[in-house]
């Protein structure tokens, strides 16, 4: 059986990138990761220690967690992240819209453990988007199927052209990567028309939104740091899906039946990104991920072509100019890399 194949108890280097993540430890969650982008590409199953001698990113943590799974079969270490009650905790908080590490923090070291004594708790001052987080908790934290996003992507997108025809609207993250989950949907929207877009988002049909404004400066630098945020506007928002109607003859017809009870619409989670045409490119290569990818690309550009890559923009550092780019394939070549499709960028 492959080594990256999950346990009934998770996949243990997840787990263990998690608990790091949750201790704020970024040095030793990206070591887990990496060493799991690594081992899920190999084109044969790991059985012994002798199989990883050679490979990248595989630090001594990382190898001790391989060792258990071969010898044992699972991974000693990483159930004991799952017993471990901070681990729960920051578990169940993170899992509501709008908690980060920081506020799962806070929480805990309140004494708060579960999220039912959060929700108990009346001195807690909880944001609009945690309070909405909560109202619609059972929704958002469900897996979003393919077909929900396909079904999101025409309400935005015929929603999106009402008010500006000439939009381009694109479904990034993991749906463009061809993956059939996930637990939101990214969209990148731009124009070649006007500046009218950024008007766009503040016409709804949401739920909840909370949106950002562009903080872009014109000519700006790319960051240099491979995790920073990038300045374009965006709404993060919860979005009412109506299913199908079912057939009535599928309905409970008991006198005891209550229709009132029947929901017949989901919420889901939907990130809107308005991005100016000349930066489309860079903002879709940014936003439809991996995560992982993306910085490695990123660390590829600083240190291999003494360039500074992000999702507004290239920089050659030695010519001292911003390379334009039309289209993904172009960001590649100015790269000296081979393009890459989208649904081979799950790292």
């Amino acid at each position: 059986m492959p080594l990256w194949v999950k346990e009934e108890t998770g996949d243990a280097f997840e787990i263990m990138a998690e608990n790091y993540e949750f201790k704020e430890n970024e040095i030793f969650c990206l070591e887990f990761l990496r060493a799991a982008s690594v081992l899920k590409f190999l084109p044969f199953p790991v059985t012994r220690m002798k199989d990883i001698q050679g490979l990248p990113c595989m630090g001594d943590r990382v190898r001790d967690v391989i060792e258990e799974i071969i010898e044992e079969g699972e991974s000693f270490r990483a159930k004991e992240v799952l017993n471990d009650e901070r681990y729960k905790s920051f578990k169940q908080f993170t899992s509501v819209f709008g908690v980060g590490v920081k506020t799962a923090e806070k929480w805990y070291r309140m004494g708060l453990q579960t999220l039912e004594e959060v929700k108990a708790d009346k001195t807690l001052k909880l944001s609009k988007m945690q309070k909405a987080g909560f109202l619609y908790y059972e929704d958002l934290v469900s897996c979003v199927t393919k077909a929900e996003a396909d079904a999101v992507s025409l309400i935005v997108k015929n929603t999106v052209c009402t008010f500006l025809p000439d939009a381009l609207v694109t479904i990034t993250g993991g749906f463009r990567r061809g993956k059939k989950i996930g637990h939101d949907i990214d969209f990148l929207i731009t124009s070649p028309g006007p500046r009218e877009d950024y008007e766009l988002l503040h016409k709804g049909l949401l739920l909840y939104c909370d949106i950002i404004e562009s903080t872009f400066v014109k000519e700006q630098l790319p960051s240099r740091n491979v995790d920073a945020m990038d300045h374009f506007q965006k709404c993060f928002a919860i979005l009412k899906l109506y299913h199908p109607r079912a057939d009535n003859s599928s309905y409970n017809t008991s006198k005891n039946f209550d229709m009132a009870q029947v929901k017949d619409w989901k919420a889901i989670r939907v990130d809107l990104v308005i991005t100016p045409f000349e930066q489309y490119a860079y903002a879709l290569l940014g936003w439809t991920g991996s995560r992982q990818f993306g910085r490695d690309l990123r660390r590829y550009a600083t240190h291999e072509r003494k360039m500074i890559l992000d999702n507004h923009a290239l920089y050659d550092r030695k010519k001292r100019i911003f390379l334009k780019a039309g289209s993904e394939e172009e960001i590649f070549a100015h790269l000296g890399l081979d393009y890459v499709e989208p649904w081979e960028r799950n790292a």
